[in-house]
Protein backbone atom coordinates (compact mmCIF):
# COMPACT_ATOMS: atom_id res chain seq x y z
CA UNK A 1 0.00 0.00 0.00
CA UNK A 2 1.60 3.77 -1.01
CA UNK A 3 2.53 5.10 2.24
CA UNK A 4 2.47 2.33 4.71
CA UNK A 5 5.37 1.75 6.85
CA UNK A 6 5.70 -1.40 7.31
CA UNK A 7 6.32 -0.89 11.21
CA UNK A 8 2.72 0.72 11.41
CA UNK A 9 -0.09 -1.96 11.00
CA UNK A 10 -0.65 -4.59 13.01
CA UNK A 11 -2.23 -7.82 12.17
CA UNK A 12 -5.85 -8.09 12.06
CA UNK A 13 -8.91 -10.55 11.64
CA UNK A 14 -11.47 -8.76 10.00
CA UNK A 15 -12.01 -5.30 8.70
CA UNK A 16 -14.71 -4.69 12.12
CA UNK A 17 -12.43 -6.58 14.10
CA UNK A 18 -10.22 -5.81 17.51
CA UNK A 19 -10.16 -3.13 19.61
CA UNK A 20 -9.66 0.30 17.40
CA UNK A 21 -8.37 2.21 20.07
CA UNK A 22 -5.03 1.08 20.21
CA UNK A 23 -3.10 2.28 17.40
CA UNK A 24 0.41 3.83 17.81
CA UNK A 25 1.34 6.95 16.54
CA UNK A 26 4.58 6.54 13.96
CA UNK A 27 6.47 10.04 14.78
CA UNK A 28 6.23 12.34 11.45
CA UNK A 29 10.13 13.41 10.15
CA UNK A 30 10.37 16.45 8.72
CA UNK A 31 7.98 19.83 8.04
CA UNK A 32 4.10 19.39 8.06
CA UNK A 33 2.31 19.52 4.76
CA UNK A 34 0.90 22.89 3.68
CA UNK A 35 2.73 23.47 0.12
CA UNK A 36 3.12 19.69 -0.84
CA UNK A 37 5.92 19.14 2.03
CA UNK A 38 9.32 17.17 2.31
CA UNK A 39 7.43 14.32 4.03
CA UNK A 40 8.48 10.87 2.88
CA UNK A 41 5.95 8.42 1.90
CA UNK A 42 5.97 4.59 1.76
CA UNK A 43 9.73 2.68 3.77
CA UNK A 44 12.20 5.59 3.69
CA UNK A 45 15.85 5.15 3.76
CA UNK A 46 18.33 7.44 5.31
CA UNK A 47 18.29 8.76 1.44
CA UNK A 48 14.20 9.76 1.53
CA UNK A 49 12.36 7.66 -0.34
CA UNK A 50 12.81 4.14 -0.82
CA UNK A 51 14.15 3.59 -4.46
CA UNK A 52 11.72 1.02 -5.58
CA UNK A 53 9.00 3.55 -4.76
CA UNK A 54 10.45 6.00 -6.18
CA UNK A 55 10.75 4.20 -9.06
CA UNK A 56 7.06 2.80 -9.08
CA UNK A 57 6.20 6.80 -8.67
CA UNK A 58 7.89 7.06 -12.31
CA UNK A 59 6.54 4.61 -14.08
CA UNK A 60 2.72 6.21 -12.78
CA UNK A 61 3.54 9.79 -13.65
CA UNK A 62 4.98 7.85 -16.84
CA UNK A 63 1.56 5.98 -17.69
CA UNK A 64 -0.41 8.60 -16.44
CA UNK A 65 -0.19 12.76 -16.71
CA UNK A 66 -1.35 14.37 -13.49
CA UNK A 67 -0.01 17.19 -14.45
CA UNK A 68 -3.17 19.23 -14.80
CA UNK A 69 -4.30 18.65 -11.56
CA UNK A 70 -3.60 21.30 -8.65
CA UNK A 71 -1.23 20.19 -6.06
CA UNK A 72 -3.00 18.59 -2.74
CA UNK A 73 -5.54 17.10 -5.95
CA UNK A 74 -2.37 15.56 -7.60
CA UNK A 75 -1.23 14.29 -4.42
CA UNK A 76 -4.42 12.18 -3.86
CA UNK A 77 -5.16 11.48 -6.78
CA UNK A 78 -1.43 9.53 -7.42
CA UNK A 79 -1.41 7.87 -4.10
CA UNK A 80 -5.06 6.47 -4.89
CA UNK A 81 -3.48 5.46 -8.68
CA UNK A 82 0.26 4.22 -6.41
CA UNK A 83 -1.94 2.62 -4.04
CA UNK A 84 -3.95 0.18 -6.58
CA UNK A 85 -2.25 0.43 -9.88
CA UNK A 86 -5.60 1.61 -11.65
CA UNK A 87 -5.08 4.72 -13.61
CA UNK A 88 -8.94 5.20 -14.07
CA UNK A 89 -9.08 6.49 -10.38
CA UNK A 90 -8.39 10.02 -12.31
CA UNK A 91 -11.32 10.36 -14.03
CA UNK A 92 -13.18 8.36 -11.29
CA UNK A 93 -11.74 10.31 -8.20
CA UNK A 94 -14.18 13.67 -7.24
CA UNK A 95 -12.05 16.14 -5.40
CA UNK A 96 -11.56 19.72 -4.37
CA UNK A 97 -8.40 21.31 -4.50
CA UNK A 98 -9.24 24.22 -1.29
CA UNK A 99 -10.82 21.48 1.41
CA UNK A 100 -7.86 19.52 0.43
CA UNK A 101 -6.00 21.97 1.25
CA UNK A 102 -7.36 23.20 4.48
CA UNK A 103 -7.32 19.83 5.77
CA UNK A 104 -3.68 18.81 5.09
CA UNK A 105 -2.84 22.31 7.38
CA UNK A 106 -5.26 20.60 10.08
CA UNK A 107 -4.17 17.25 10.21
CA UNK A 108 -0.60 19.14 9.99
CA UNK A 109 -1.83 20.89 13.12
CA UNK A 110 -3.32 17.83 15.04
CA UNK A 111 -6.77 17.16 13.62
CA UNK A 112 -8.50 14.00 15.10
CA UNK A 113 -9.31 11.06 12.24
CA UNK A 114 -12.13 8.93 12.43
CA UNK A 115 -12.35 5.49 10.68
CA UNK A 116 -14.67 3.43 9.94
CA UNK A 117 -12.76 0.18 10.14
CA UNK A 118 -9.48 -0.72 12.27
CA UNK A 119 -8.37 -1.46 8.30
CA UNK A 120 -8.28 1.96 7.19
CA UNK A 121 -6.80 3.05 10.56
CA UNK A 122 -3.84 1.05 9.92
CA UNK A 123 -3.14 2.36 6.28
CA UNK A 124 -3.04 5.73 7.90
CA UNK A 125 0.37 6.60 8.85
CA UNK A 126 1.96 9.50 11.37
CA UNK A 127 -1.21 9.17 13.38
CA UNK A 128 -4.04 7.30 15.32
CA UNK A 129 -7.15 7.54 14.17
CA UNK A 130 -10.50 6.71 16.31
CA UNK A 131 -12.46 3.72 15.36
CA UNK A 132 -14.74 2.69 17.65
CA UNK A 133 -16.35 0.02 15.84
CA UNK A 134 -15.35 -3.07 17.90
CA UNK A 135 -16.58 -1.01 20.91
CA UNK A 136 -19.61 -2.83 23.05
CA UNK A 137 -21.09 0.14 22.73
CA UNK A 138 -21.44 0.15 18.91
CA UNK A 139 -23.15 -3.30 18.70
CA UNK A 140 -25.56 -1.73 21.50
CA UNK A 141 -26.35 1.31 19.82
CA UNK A 142 -26.96 -0.18 16.82
CA UNK A 143 -29.81 -2.35 18.42
CA UNK A 144 -31.49 0.65 19.68
CA UNK A 145 -31.26 3.16 16.63
CA UNK A 146 -31.78 -0.02 14.24
CA UNK A 147 -28.78 0.43 12.43
CA UNK A 148 -25.12 -1.72 11.18
CA UNK A 149 -22.32 -1.17 13.59
CA UNK A 150 -21.06 0.70 11.27
CA UNK A 151 -22.93 3.35 11.43
CA UNK A 152 -23.61 3.23 14.85
CA UNK A 153 -19.95 3.71 15.06
CA UNK A 154 -19.54 6.81 13.77
CA UNK A 155 -22.36 8.30 15.93
CA UNK A 156 -20.52 6.83 18.93
CA UNK A 157 -17.17 9.04 17.58
CA UNK A 158 -19.39 12.38 16.79
CA UNK A 159 -20.51 11.55 20.53
CA UNK A 160 -17.09 11.66 21.55
CA UNK A 161 -15.56 14.69 19.48
CA UNK A 162 -15.54 18.08 20.85
CA UNK A 163 -13.80 18.98 17.67
CA UNK A 164 -14.02 18.95 14.09
CA UNK A 165 -12.83 15.69 12.01
CA UNK A 166 -11.37 14.42 9.31
CA UNK A 167 -14.02 11.32 8.81
CA UNK A 168 -12.54 8.54 6.58
CA UNK A 169 -15.16 5.76 5.16
CA UNK A 170 -13.49 3.16 3.07
CA UNK A 171 -15.71 0.17 3.78
CA UNK A 172 -19.55 0.53 5.00
CA UNK A 173 -22.02 2.92 2.41
CA UNK A 174 -23.83 2.40 5.98
CA UNK A 175 -21.10 4.41 7.89
CA UNK A 176 -20.57 7.01 5.21
CA UNK A 177 -24.78 7.74 5.02
CA UNK A 178 -24.42 7.89 8.96
CA UNK A 179 -21.12 10.57 8.58
CA UNK A 180 -23.65 12.49 5.91
CA UNK A 181 -26.81 11.96 8.57
CA UNK A 182 -24.64 13.57 11.51
CA UNK A 183 -23.69 16.56 9.36
CA UNK A 184 -26.53 17.21 7.91
CA UNK A 185 -28.91 16.50 11.17
CA UNK A 186 -30.91 14.20 9.83
CA UNK A 187 -31.51 10.67 9.22
CA UNK A 188 -29.44 8.62 12.28
CA UNK A 189 -28.38 12.00 13.79
CA UNK A 190 -31.79 13.24 14.68
CA UNK A 191 -32.87 9.81 16.32
CA UNK A 192 -29.44 9.88 18.04
CA UNK A 193 -30.37 13.38 19.57
CA UNK A 194 -27.13 14.78 18.11
CA UNK A 195 -26.24 18.59 16.97
CA UNK A 196 -24.81 18.46 13.26
CA UNK A 197 -21.25 17.67 13.43
CA UNK A 198 -18.71 20.46 11.01
CA UNK A 199 -16.28 17.60 9.66
CA UNK A 200 -12.99 19.68 7.79
CA UNK A 201 -13.24 16.37 5.65
CA UNK A 202 -14.95 13.60 4.71
CA UNK A 203 -13.33 10.85 2.28
CA UNK A 204 -16.03 8.88 0.99
CA UNK A 205 -14.62 5.72 -0.90
CA UNK A 206 -16.87 3.01 0.65
CA UNK A 207 -16.80 -0.34 -2.18
CA UNK A 208 -19.50 -2.27 -2.97
CA UNK A 209 -22.57 -2.89 -5.12
CA UNK A 210 -25.38 -2.11 -2.54
CA UNK A 211 -25.45 1.61 -2.08
CA UNK A 212 -21.67 2.45 -2.17
CA UNK A 213 -21.97 4.42 -5.49
CA UNK A 214 -25.35 5.98 -3.97
CA UNK A 215 -23.74 6.77 -0.55
CA UNK A 216 -20.95 8.87 -2.23
CA UNK A 217 -23.21 10.55 -4.94
CA UNK A 218 -25.45 11.86 -1.38
CA UNK A 219 -21.77 12.69 -0.15
CA UNK A 220 -21.48 14.94 -3.00
CA UNK A 221 -24.61 16.26 -3.08
CA UNK A 222 -24.21 17.19 0.51
CA UNK A 223 -22.10 19.80 -0.18
CA UNK A 224 -19.60 18.69 2.20
CA UNK A 225 -15.86 19.04 1.81
CA UNK A 226 -15.12 15.61 0.56
CA UNK A 227 -13.08 12.96 -1.55
CA UNK A 228 -15.55 10.44 -3.38
CA UNK A 229 -15.71 8.60 -6.51
CA UNK A 230 -18.54 7.98 -8.75
CA UNK A 231 -18.48 4.73 -9.33
CA UNK A 232 -18.23 0.96 -7.06
CA UNK A 233 -14.87 0.85 -6.13
CA UNK A 234 -13.40 2.02 -3.09
CA UNK A 235 -11.77 0.26 -0.04
CA UNK A 236 -10.32 0.97 3.04
CA UNK A 237 -6.96 0.60 1.45
CA UNK A 238 -7.79 3.43 -0.75
CA UNK A 239 -9.30 5.91 2.15
CA UNK A 240 -6.17 5.39 3.68
CA UNK A 241 -3.75 6.19 0.62
CA UNK A 242 -5.94 10.00 0.26
CA UNK A 243 -5.45 10.44 4.04
CA UNK A 244 -1.59 9.59 3.47
CA UNK A 245 -1.65 12.25 0.67
CA UNK A 246 -2.45 14.88 2.65
CA UNK A 247 -0.13 14.20 5.30
CA UNK A 248 2.97 13.33 3.06
CA UNK A 249 2.05 15.22 0.33
CA UNK A 250 4.58 14.75 -3.28
CA UNK A 251 6.78 11.69 -1.83
CA UNK A 252 9.23 13.00 -5.25
CA UNK A 253 9.55 16.72 -3.99
CA UNK A 254 12.67 17.95 -3.67
CA UNK A 255 14.47 14.64 -4.47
Amino acid sequence: MAGLSPDAARPFETPDGADGYEWFEVPPEGEGPGTLPPRRAGTPTAGGVHPIELRSWEILRSRVDTSQLPPWSRAVAERVIHCTADPGYLEDLCLQEEPLARAAQALADGLPVVTDTRMAAAGITTLAPLTPIADPAAARLAEELGCTRSAAAMVLAARRLGSAAVWVVGNAPTALEAVVDLATGTGIAAAAGLPPIDPMLVVGLPVGFVGAAQSKARLRASGLPSVSNICEKGGSNIAAAAVNALLYGDPLAQL
